[in-house]
């Protein structure tokens, strides 16, 4: 009452004698407590003495306060400058106070209800008075003496508690509450964590004060116990109290006070059977709590081995609270790698922890923590211009929601979300961010597919076509830079993290990363050291042993692997656009393989090819890649090994395939330079430059090698036909270098096919010959594009009676339809797209000249008629393999030992076909074949 008075007469500036008059009005009324508390006449001497001494204590402040400070200074700073002298006044009479004094001041109370306000008062006044402390924190002494005549407060106020407000009939559930949350307020500030101090300062704390949170939280533990059957009704309120008085990074406070979370599980388990609040609010609550800082390996340790001692003495909690403690404890390591990497300049392990944490909240179904930490690594994958991993982790929230106009009941996340009320509008609003995102990096296949979700919602859903044209038009635009735009392939690391010196998310434990656009790998690993800069290098790319997977250092191994792409179905059959395979062959990826070459056996100086094994190392991902991550860990390693000869029938297989590559580059654009494509034919035809395939023939074409290795005969016949096959591929190669090669390298195109000319008759003569498969897109301005494989051998044999259609087909007049059913039919036509076989004896022969039908219905007619040599639905039989080779088609087709259609001849030298071929002798051919 005589603060706010106090002030008002300095704010008005009353004179000296004014206030000094006021504060020996307040003395008279202290002066009269103390004659009730000691009794009159009974020691009454020094109860005189020691009230003269606060008197003058109080006058001194109040006559400083007055003459020291100007009066406008006081009038600003007032509030605070009172406050610290108030609670200085009010300290130095609480320690007047001893237990008669408390006692008898209690029992002055005329009623029940006046004494439970006052309780209620000093609890906040206290607690308000902790938070905002009024002295600097280096003031040591007046800290602790505050802090030594509160908590002598507390704990008699405590007793009152338990002797008047803890019955059935006076039970106060607020008055109990705001004890607890007081006493754990007083226990958790600043001032009281010796742990921050310097030694020597906390020393001189401990010899004067002692430790006070060891005090208090005997109390708080005292008076949880003391609650009885009142307990269930402070859970869940006081689980997160708790767990904050819990978490103070003192030994035995910890030991004493982590039981009450065992007799909270048991509180509630008695009553409902389970403990479902309690551990959904310590989950919730030491999630805010860790990630503040607080908690330590000791804390977990702790805790698990004090709650399953617990547990254990209570057959009905043994495995529930088994199941609870490792869920913590789960929790709890997770968090700590979190909080130690949260803060570094490097968020790359921040969003390995951070992922960690969302699955972890997904397996055990907390949807609220699962979307704030998706967000969490969202905002760090955009803060890296990650966007592809970006649009991956807000699509795991979009999956979340239903089309439907539910409100949304997950807490709302992001700039966008509040005016965003239904589950409807934030998925929309969630996918066309999303659509962003994979826009920006590049991932038009997935744009694509969210903007046919939200197309199919726009035409059949909400009906709103103007949204529709829009998404529409989106979508068309991500195909045209599919085919457009370049897209450099990512390359792809294996990283291992071995030695006790890693975090435990780290530890013995291999990931496979997903490189940045032209990223070598050099840069790579400068940018994975960063982070550990006492880290070692490993040289070798073989699995370390025990010395240093168990050693207290850091050893990190780094090396390029490749993915392994898997089969997709729908491509099969087809004539598909490099840049559209090309996207397959590096994204959605989950296997990746590293070879490793190594010699056994005899060594032959002259062809090393001989000896040549390679240890495959496959290795497993958890997820795909792109994901939420740039990197997931594997999960399984299988190693395999490679012998020689069918690592050559691999290289083979490339070797093809990079010719085919480049083929279909320049088919596909004529503009591109001819350097890479001199290099790679040149490599292959001239003998001088690498030597071709000759080298296969010194090691495995023998006769001693086949009787050494009468097992590897088929794949002896694979590697045979594998060189036939090449030869058309170069044939073709050749052909486009020829067109576009430049004067000045003339003779060096010469000299080529000089060398080719020698090449194709000495594989034509010893393996025979093989005629490619082209394809051909009616489309306009669509180059024509070859293709080969093991799953083109169906098309070759279709192709090859295709091709006699086309050129034996007789053109018949086109009915008159009008001119919107032209355009229809223009549509399909351009919709469609044929396969052809061809053969050809001079290279430079293309093969549009080949004639072609007019009428495009009739063609197609035709074909379907031609399908009497299939099976009776239409269908292409497959074709069948013995084991003596290649097997004659009906159609004079056949399918390779390699898998490889087409047509095949005997290694003799076949007569050349004329240029220009009679429709006539076409229509001849079919009809005998017919019949």
């Amino acid at each position: 009452t005589a603060v706010p008075i106090l002030q008002e007469l300095i704010e008005k500036g009353e004179e000296e004698d004014a206030c000094i008059e006021l504060l020996s009005n307040i003395l008279e009324v202290l002066y009269k407590a103390r004659k009730h508390g000691t009794g009159e006449g009974r020691h009454k001497d020094r109860g005189d003495a020691e009230l003269v001494k606060v008197k003058k204590h109080i006058q001194l402040i109040l006559e400083r306060l007055l003459h020291t400070v100007n009066r406008r200074v006081i009038v600003l700073d007032r509030e605070n400058t009172l406050r610290s002298h108030y609670v200085a006044c009010m300290a130095a009479i609480l320690s007047q106070l001893d237990k008669d004094h408390y006692s008898s001041y209690i029992k002055a109370f005329p009623s029940r209800p006046e004494l439970m306000d006052f309780l209620m008062e000093t609890f906040i006044l206290f607690k308000d008075l902790i938070g905002k402390t009024v002295y600097p924190s280096d003031w040591m002494v007046m800290n602790m003496v505050q802090n030594r005549e509160f908590l002598r407060a507390i704990n008699q106020f405590a007793v009152t508690l338990t002797e008047m407000f803890l019955s059935n009939s006076s039970f106060e559930l607020q008055l109990w509450n705001n004890y607890f949350h007081l006493a754990v307020a007083f226990l958790t500030q600043d001032s009281l964590q010796l742990e921050n101090f310097s030694q020597a300062k906390r020393n001189s704390i401990l010899a004067k004060y002692g430790d006070m949170r060891a005090t208090i939280g005997a109390s708080i533990r005292d008076m949880w116990y003391n609650l009885g059957h009142h307990k269930i009704e402070f859970i869940p309120g006081m689980v997160g109290p708790i767990l904050e008085m819990t978490l103070v990074p003192e030994l035995e406070l910890r030991k004493s006070t982590i039981p009450i979370f065992f007799d909270m599980m048991l509180c509630e388990y008695q009553l409902t059977e389970s403990f479902s609040r309690f551990e959904d609010e310590i989950l919730r609550k030491l999630d805010s709590e860790v990630e503040g800082g607080r908690g330590d390996e000791q804390y977990k340790q702790l805790f698990e081995s004090i709650l399953l001692s617990c547990c254990q003495r209570h057959p009905e909690l043994a495995k529930p609270g088994e199941n609870f403690v490792a869920l913590v404890t789960g929790l709890l390591e997770r968090l700590l790698d979190y909080r130690a990497v949260m803060n570094d300049e490097n968020k790359t392990y921040s969003m390995s922890c951070t992922v960690n944490l969302l699955n972890f909240y997904k397996e055990i179904d907390r949807q609220a923590m699962y979307i704030r930490y998706l967000y969490k690594l969202k905002d760090l994958h955009v803060s890296y211009e990650n966007y592809t991993e970006g649009a991956y982790t807000l699509l795991l929230h979009a999956r979340l929601l239903k089309w439907s106009d539910e409100a949304n009941t997950a807490p709302m996340q992001g700039l966008h979300s509040p005016s965003l009320h239904t589950q409807r509008q934030l998925k929309e609003a969630l996918y066309n961010q999303i659509i962003d995102y994979f826009d920006q990096g590049k991932m038009w296949e997935e744009a694509i597919h969210i903007c046919k979700e939200l197309a199919e919602q726009y035409e059949s859903e909400v009906f709103d076509y103007e949204m529709l044209s829009d998404i529409l038009q989106r979508e068309a635009k991500f195909y045209e830079k599919i085919l457009k735009v370049l897209r450099p392939s990512p390359d792809y690391f294996a990283v291992g993290y071995y030695g006790q010196g890693f975090p435990t998310f780290l530890r013995n434990k291999v990931f496979i990363y997903r490189g940045k656009e032209y990223e070598r790998r050099e840069d790579f690993e400068m940018r994975l050291l960063n982070p550990f800069p006492n880290a070692k290098k490993l040289k070798s790319t073989s699995p370390p042993g025990q010395d240093i997977t168990g050693s207290p250092g850091q050893y990190i191994q780094c090396f390029t692997v490749q993915p392994v792409e898997e089969t997709k179905v729908r491509f099969k059959d087809r004539s598909i656009p490099e840049q559209i395979t090309n996207f397959y062959k590096a994204n959605h990826v989950q296997k990746f393989s590293y070879s490793r070459p190594f010699k056994k056996g005899p060594k032959d100086p002259d062809n090393e090819f001989a000896t040549m094994w390679i240890e495959r190392t496959t290795f497993v991902t958890a997820y795909p890649l792109p994901g939420i991550l740039r990197w997931f860990v594997v999960t399984s390693t299988t190693t395999t090994i490679i012998s020689p000869l069918e690592n050559a029938i691999e290289t083979m297989m490339k070797t093809n395939e990079k010719i085919m590559s480049e083929i279909n580059r320049h088919q596909n654009d004529p503009s591109l330079p001819v350097n890479p494509l001199s290099m790679l034919l040149n490599g292959i035809v001239d003998p001088a430059v690498m030597g071709g395939f000759a080298k296969y023939e010194t090691a495995f074409f023998q006769e001693s090698y086949l009787q050494e290795h009468p097992a590897d005969k088929g794949n002896i016949e694979k590697l045979k036909d594998l060189i036939a096959w090449q030869i058309p591929l170069l044939a073709e190669g050749i052909r486009i270098h020829g067109r576009k090669v430049t004067e000045d390298l003339r003779p060096f195109h010469e000299r080529m096919e000089e060398c080719f000319v020698q090449l194709r008759a000495k594989v034509e003569s010893q393996y025979g010959v093989r005629e490619m498969v082209c394809f051909e897109d009616r489309r306009s301005g669509r180059p024509r594009s070859m293709a080969w494989g093991p799953d083109w051998d169906r098309l070759s044999h279709a192709g090859d009676r295709q091709v006699l259609t086309e050129v034996t087909a007789t053109p018949k007049p086109a009915p008159h339809t009008s001119e919107s059913e032209d355009r229809r039919n223009d549509r399909k036509e351009n919709r469609s797209s044929t396969f052809f076989g061809y053969w050809r004896q001079d290279t430079r022969q293309s093969i549009s000249e080949l004639p072609e039908p007019k009428d495009e219905k009739q063609r197609l007619s035709r074909n379907m008629s031609d399908s009497s040599l299939g099976s009776s639905d239409g269908k292409q039989p497959p074709p069948r393999r013995d084991s003596t080779g290649a097997q004659p088609s009906p159609a004079g087709l056949s399918l390779s030992p390699t898998g490889f259609g087409g047509r095949v001849k005997s290694a003799s030298k076949a007569p050349p076909l004329p240029r220009k071929i009679s429709p006539t002798v076409y229509e001849t051919f079919l009809e005998q074949s017919d019949a």
